[in-house]
């Protein structure tokens, strides 16, 4: 039986991911699937039973810029598992709802059948759970937003875990929770890569992976959805922090992905990734968030189950081979199917992957990888599998068990790439406060309809997910892309960030680490045109 993770957020919209991650896992134990409500393998025991995995991993660890809300959070304790909110209006940003709005004490959910969100603006605010009062640690020397007095740059974070009081007090909080482990998988860090909590992110691994250097250190760098209009020095400074994170990050991670529904990571950020069935606001990070924190849910599920094989250091393994440390996101959320379908009809509907890229560059069809976890749950509460008799119609329809059907559907569309595959019969739940932002052409369960239902898409309480992580070569294009922008003569327009901590040279060798980590992806076949453009540079 796999053991415990602890779960580190770093950064405001990390704490936004991760405050929907932990609502989602709580609301899954009240489901009444298996013993706990959890995730529920398609494997069996002896005695034929369903494998529920264990509980979620031990009470995440968060790191936040000081703000009001959150302050109040720590030092007064979770009023019925939410922060109290402080009353003073602010700019908005990526760490609030883009809007700037400040909203009444609490999350207050959206009226039935009502498309406007319920009043957020701080990831406390729809948490729904407590925390242990060493869960939360608030850095008092910035500011949560504003005009000046953030947390930036890089350099910033970096030197905050060079002082000996602040490293003292984060190790002993995870030590805390390290020590309540039965037996420690490893870490889960999530951590905003566009501002200076890449820097304090490098510092927390760099830690991890000195004194963990057996276990698993699984990151996510997240970035919430760009605007299109900006101020050239701010967009400058978050693709320099954003490499900078990328490279140490890395470095010293066991697996790195990066995760974002911008289109871009670059200066000009590319429109934000659509959904056939999801009608997001994409300046909202209560919306946003929310999609990346059920694809994460979806996709960390592997080592999660009872049933699992491997540690979250053996499901790393499996993906970084032959140097590739950074892996890329996909999901389909819902994936489309019909009520009633069996998987091999399902999946035979669907010539393309119906998935979309989570990791921050233009949206493309991807026929090749190197090597891929995918995950589909929510399924098996339709048929398994076909009943029809005689020839079947397809090598799909000829298989005996759904993960069969979904191993075969992906040799098909990648032939040739180390595919592991789970089937689990859990959906995603998606009741408040969860966005209600779905298609009135899904059913409360997320299966599709022929035509718009009567009552609200409000209803929509659970749907079928597909999510993967892939170690592909449009990761050639994405690291190459970041050196490209980030050559020399750009460099000399934005000498101020390296007053903040990081020297030139320093930042170079950053660059060199990621065309070194690009070079990795490369086929051989020419797929990708960026490379000799990446070379010139």
């Amino acid at each position: 039986m796999p053991g415990e993770a602890v779960t580190l957020q770093l950064g405001h919209y990390s704490g936004c991911v991760g405050a929907h991650w932990r609502r989602g896992r709580a609301q899954s134990r009240r489901g009444g699937h298996g013993a706990a409500g959890d995730l529920v393998s398609a494997g069996r025991d002896g005695a034929g039973r369903d494998l529920p995995r264990p509980p979620f991993p031990a009470a995440a660890a968060a790191l936040c810029r000081r703000d009001g809300a959150v302050a109040d959070y720590r030092e007064r304790g979770p009023g019925g598992g939410c922060a109290s909110r402080d009353t003073g209006s602010r700019r908005g940003d990526a760490a609030g709802d883009g809007k700037g709005q400040a909203g009444a004490a609490g999350p207050v959910a959206a009226p039935v059948g009502s498309q406007d969100p319920p009043s957020v603006r701080l990831w406390s605010d729809y948490l729904n759970v407590h925390l242990h009062p060493k869960s939360v640690y608030v850095i008092r020397q910035y500011l949560h937003d504003g005009d000046c007095g953030c947390l930036e740059a890089f350099g910033q974070g970096e030197s905050l875990l060079q002082d000996p009081a602040c490293v003292e007090e984060l190790e002993d909080r995870l030590h805390f929770y390290v020590e309540e482990c039965d037996y420690l998988q490893g870490f889960q860090v999530l951590c905003d890569l566009h501002n200076g909590f890449s820097g304090v992110g490098a510092k927390v691994t760099e830690l991890l992976h000195d004194e963990y250097s057996r276990k698993g250190i699984l990151t996510w760098g997240l970035t919430p959805v760009l605007s299109t209009v900006g101020d050239p020095q701010d967009s400058f400074y978050r693709l320099m922090n954003t490499a900078l994170g990328i490279a140490h990050l890395s470095r010293h991670s066991s697996l790195f992905c990066p995760l974002s529904l911008s289109g871009s990571l670059g200066v000009k950020p590319e429109p934000p990734v659509t959904f056939p069935y999801i009608k997001y606001n994409a300046s909202l990070n209560y919306h946003s968030s929310s999609i990346l924190a059920a694809a994460l849910d979806t996709f960390t599920a592997p080592y999660r189950l009872c049933s699992s094989q491997g540690s979250m250091l053996h499901f790393a393994d499996s993906l970084t081979f032959c140097g590739r440390k950074v892996v890329a996101a996909w999901a389909a959320l819902p994936f489309p199917a019909l009520p009633g379908s069996s998987l091999p009809d399902i999946l035979s509907a669907h010539q393309d992957v119906p998935w979309k890229l989570l990791s921050s560059w233009k949206e493309q069809k991807v026929s090749c990888c190197f090597a891929q976890s995918v995950v589909l749950r929510g399924i098996c509460q339709e048929k398994a599998t076909s009943s029809c008799l005689g020839q079947p119609r397809s090598p799909l329809h000829s298989c005996e068990s759904p993960e069969q059907v979904l191993q075969q559907y992906l040799h098909t569309q990648f032939p040739g790439a180390l595919s592991t595959s789970h089937v689990l019969q859990q959906p995603c739940h998606t009741q408040p406060p969860f966005p209600q932002f779905f298609s009135p052409l899904l059913t409360r369960r997320g299966f599709l309809l022929d035509k718009a239902q009567a009552f609200s898409s409000a209803g929509v309480e659970s749907v079928p997910v597909l999510a993967a992580l892939q170690s592909s070569p449009v990761l050639l294009a994405l690291l190459s892309g970041l050196c490209r922008e980030l050559r020399a003569p750009n460099m000399r327009r934005w000498s101020s960030f390296f007053t903040a901590g990081v020297e030139q040279d320093d930042f170079q060798e950053a660059l060199e680490e990621i065309k070194t980590l690009a070079q990795c992806y490369e086929t051989g076949f020419g797929a990708d045109g960026s490379e000799d453009e990446a070379d010139s540079d």
